[in-house]
C-alpha cells in the first residue's frame, strides 16, 4: 500500500488475535480509512470493534485537521501512552437532529424555561471542564490531556472546534465541544454540574439546527451509550458517514 505502513497490534486479553492498524511514525500521516477496512485481515468486529485505525504519528493542529475530516480521532490514556491511538469505527453512532428524542423527563426540564443555550459562547471553560469535573483528569485512564485541551483551543481559534455551553443564569453548568466540519459536529466530550445539563444542551442544539447558519447534517456521538441511545441515536456505516459528510 502506497504511503502507508501496517503493523500488527496484539490484544493484551488474547495474545493470539491479531489486527492490522495504521503506522503513523516516520512522518507518515493518514490515508483513507477505506483502503485499510477493505483488507481481509483487518476485521475490527471480531478483535477491536471500537476500531483501532492507527498508532504513533504527530499529535498536532495539521494531523488533528487531517485527522479529524476524515473522522478519525485520538482518544488513548495520556498517563499511560507513549503513542497516540487513533479510531475509526467502521459503524458510526450518530443523532440526526430530526430524529432527537426527548423523553417525558427531559420535557419538563426544558418546558421550565430553566436553561440557556448558547453555542460557542465559552469554548475555553468547556473543555477545561470537561478535562477536570468530577476528578476526571486524576483517573489513570484520564484521555484529556493539556495538550489535547491547548489543541483543541487552537482548533477552536481557526473555526474548526465548537461547543455548546448550558447556562443557569450566569453559572455554566454543562455543555460539550467537539470538531466542525462539512455540517457535522463530531463530539469529544461533555460536562454536567446539573443533572443532565448536557443532555438539555445537545435537544436545543438539535432544535437550533445549525451552527453559524449552517445545517446540522449529524452528531458523530463517537460511540454508542445509554444516553446516546435514549437520546435517539443509531449506528450508520463508515461509508455512509462519508457521503453524508461529502468526503
Amino acid at each position: 500500500m502506497p504511503g502507508i505502513n501496517l503493523l500488527y497490534v496484539y490484544q493484551i486479553s488474547d495474545p493470539e488475535k491479531k489486527f492490522l492498524v495504521c503506522d503513523l511514525n516516520n512522518g507518515r500521516t493518514f490515508e483513507d480509512p477505506l483502503i485499510l477496512f477493505e483488507i481481509p485481515e483487518y476485521d475490527i468486529h471480531s478483535v477491536n470493534e471500537q476500531g483501532l485505525y492507527a498508532i504513533g504519528g504527530n499529535l498536532d493542529i495539521g494531523t488533528l485537521v487531517k485527522s479529524y475530516k476524515w473522522g478519525i480521532f485520538p482518544w488513548f490514556p495520556y498517563k499511560e501512552c507513549e503513542e497516540a491511538d487513533w479510531y475509526c469505527p467502521r459503524r458510526r453512532y450518530v443523532i440526526f437532529p430530526d430524529k432527537i428524542h426527548v423523553s417525558h423527563s427531559l420535557r419538563n426540564i426544558l418546558n421550565k424555561d430553566k436553561y440557556i443555550f448558547t453555542i460557542n459562547q465559552s469554548f475555553r471553560e468547556v473543555i477545561h471542564q470537561c478535562r477536570m469535573v468530577n476528578g476526571r483528569d486524576n483517573h489513570e485512564q484520564a484521555w484529556l490531556s493539556d495538550t489535547i485541551e491547548k489543541l483543541f483551543i487552537e482548533l477552536y481559534e481557526l473555526g474548526y472546534a465548537k461547543s455548546v455551553e448550558v447556562w443557569e443564569g450566569e453559572e455554566l453548568v454543562g455543555g460539550f465541544y467537539g470538531f466542525w466540519y462539512n455540517g457535522v459536529f463530531q463530539g469529544d466530550s461533555m460536562f454536567s454540574l446539573r443533572p443532565s445539563a448536557s443532555q438539555i444542551g445537545l435537544i436545543l442544539l438539535c432544535r437550533h439546527g445549525s451552527i453559524e447558519a449552517k445545517k446540522i447534517k449529524f452528531i458523530d456521538t463517537q460511540f454508542e451509550t445509554p444516553t446516546f441511545k435514549r437520546l435517539g441515536g443509531e449506528y450508520i456505516s463508515y461509508q455512509k458517514y462519508r457521503e453524508l459528510m461529502d468526503l
